[in-house]
């Protein structure tokens, strides 16, 4: 269910000192104050200047103006978010804002070191990333939203709103009167994110009236679901590893179910060596896989920035440069 923000504040419970994220728009501005008020002297803000629009120095001076009232603490952390060829400006914004996150979170950030932080995402950012998810034909990870916690480091990570509607935090600042800033972007429909948000989320409204609780609830069945995954393929992989050289075994390989198959080789992929495979990828591994019955067979197929290859009675994956 759906809860109200000073529910969800409530029940917040973070290790202390905390950072909090905080673009200078309504959904970190209701997070930050609602913590400074509730842990006074023990609340960091965050402002990432991603430097991708006009608008980047006036949402800094924003924060900076707001954070300077307030007495909250603020560091200001300059990241290079420019897409790269094949990657949308919304990853880039993110990849680089969570390294700026995780290298803040190593050193001492407006003298305390911070031991959690906080995002601000909320119920219907779940919901568009469902949505997202399902659109580009995502796995449980994907349909399993976002994760309200996870660990990085010793840094806890939290969003605490995400069973708050969007809705209910302008309210919030509208009722204490504080002030936030729009983004001109989240007008722009060349952006997905924007272009569910203005339409689609509307239409959902329509139709399915409860549809964040719905979703909500339909991402953490996903989410249980994936946890399941995960556990089976540190089982499969113990037995498939060969001798701790972290490559899979073809013939115990051979020896699982293809949706085992399939989900201890995307485990191997990725935690070895930070690689997701395509389904179209993992799916013709899997043949190559079962197909190798004799000591000659060659395997040798593109995965990410390099190749899966036989090595002996193993799967190994190098990257493209090094099988020259």
């Amino acid at each position: 269910m759906t809860q109200s923000f000073d529910q969800a504040m409530r029940a917040f419970e973070p290790a202390l000192p905390l950072g909090v994220a905080y673009s200078g728009g309504a959904d970190s501005s209701a997070l930050l104050v609602a913590c400074a008020r509730k842990w006074p002297g023990q609340v960091v803000a965050i402002h990432v200047n991603h430097g991708l629009q006009a608008a980047a120095a006036d949402f800094e001076a924003h924060c900076r103006s707001v954070c300077s009232r307030l007495g909250i603490p603020l560091h200001v952390e300059a990241v290079h978010a420019h897409a790269v060829p094949g990657q949308s400006p919304e990853d880039a914004a993110r990849i680089a804002r969570y390294k700026a996150f995780d290298a803040l979170a190593q050193m001492e950030c407006a003298e305390v070191a911070i031991k959690s932080i906080a995002i601000a995402q909320h119920a219907d950012d779940q919901v568009e990333t469902v949505l997202l998810a399902l659109g580009r034909g995502a796995g449980l990870a994907g349909l399993s939203g976002m994760p309200a916690q996870w660990q990085r480091g010793n840094v806890h990570f939290f969003r605490p709103l995400l069973q708050v509607a969007g809705d209910a935090l302008q309210q919030w600042l509208v009722a204490n009167n504080e002030p936030w800033v729009s983004d001109p972007t989240n007008a722009d429909h060349r952006y997905t994110r924007n272009h569910i948000r203005s339409a689609l989320l509307p239409a959902l409204q329509r139709v399915f009236p409860q549809f964040l609780d719905t979703f909500a609830r339909s991402a953490r069945h996903a989410a249980e679901a994936e946890s399941l995954l995960v556990e089976m393929a540190d089982e499969d992989w113990r037995t498939v590893e060969r001798e701790a050289t972290s490559r899979p075994d073809i013939r115990s390989l051979q020896a699982l179910s293809p949706a085992r198959q399939s989900n201890v080789l995307r485990r191997w992929l990725k935690l070895e060596h930070g690689v997701i495979p395509q389904a179209s990828q993992l799916l013709e591994l899997r043949k190559q896989v079962q197909a190798c019955t004799t000591r000659g067979h060659r395997i040798h197929l593109k995965v990410g920035n390099g190749f899966v290859t036989r090595r002996g009675a193993t799967l190994e994956w190098r990257q493209a440069e090094s099988l020259n």
